[in-house]
């Protein structure tokens, strides 16, 4: 097991190093806001919603109603379907923790565990799910202490809700360099380019990925599992 934890911790260390300092920008929007480090650490232990926390915090603010907050989570997380998915063998023996391992399949860890391959001498299942918890703890950890140096110290946040998103581009940049097959990919940018011109950028998330979905089973079905 100390292994197992030992790989996994070292698998994990590029999202550490973007989800303290993610974690910290969320932490520091949010005490800016008012809201105290109890708020960021109850929001990254049961939200743990990545982008959709940093949403979260516009919507605190603007007094939204529980409709709109259902319909912009809907919206932001609806790529997790296609998450879901893909993971649905890789989690088929997880036993007990699978709940867990739902719960925090963020875009960053899917990343991880999407392709990990458990070192030798390692308990699969307990790699995946150390590699998960790994991920959770950075956030919370720099939750905790941007909203504590937000608290003590004055500083200009514009632009730090960007930072999920400059993290998401490098993770698919570096996926995208490292891969030798490409189909999959194209599908999925071909048609999210094609959803945003037709649909415009506040509504193009659902049928893009609704369509994604209804591309890769059809490719899937066709032999196209060899391209991806």
């Amino acid at each position: 097991m100390k292994k197992t934890m030992r790989e996994a911790f070292i698998a994990s260390i590029p999202v550490m190093m973007g989800y303290i300092v993610l974690g910290m920008a969320f932490g520091m929007l949010l005490e800016s806001e008012g809201y105290s480090f109890l708020y960021a650490l109850a929001m990254s232990v049961f939200i743990y919603a990545g982008s959709m926390q940093f949403v979260a915090i516009n919507l605190l603010t603007s007094g939204a109603t529980v409709i709109n907050t259902i319909i912009m989570t809907l919206l932001i997380n609806a790529r997790h379907l296609v998450y879901g998915l893909s993971m649905i063998k890789k989690f088929e023996d997880m036993g007990k923790l699978k709940p867990y391992m739902i719960f925090s399949l963020t875009d960053e860890t899917y990343s991880l565990l999407v392709s990990a391959k458990t070192p030798e001498g390692c308990n699969q299942k307990y790699y995946l799910f150390f590699i998960s918890l790994f991920d959770q703890c950075y956030w919370i950890l720099g939750s905790l202490a941007g909203s504590i140096i937000g608290s003590l110290l004055t500083i200009n946040t514009t632009g730090l809700d960007f930072a999920m998103t400059a993290l998401f581009i490098v993770i698919v940049l570096d996926q995208y360099l490292t891969a030798d097959k490409h189909l999959y990919t194209y599908i999925g940018f071909g048609i999210s380019i094609a959803c945003l011109v037709i649909f415009g950028s506040e509504a193009f998330i659902i049928p893009s990925m609704i369509v994604i979905i209804l591309s890769l089973i059809y490719v899937y079905q066709k032999g196209g599992k060899e391209n991806v």
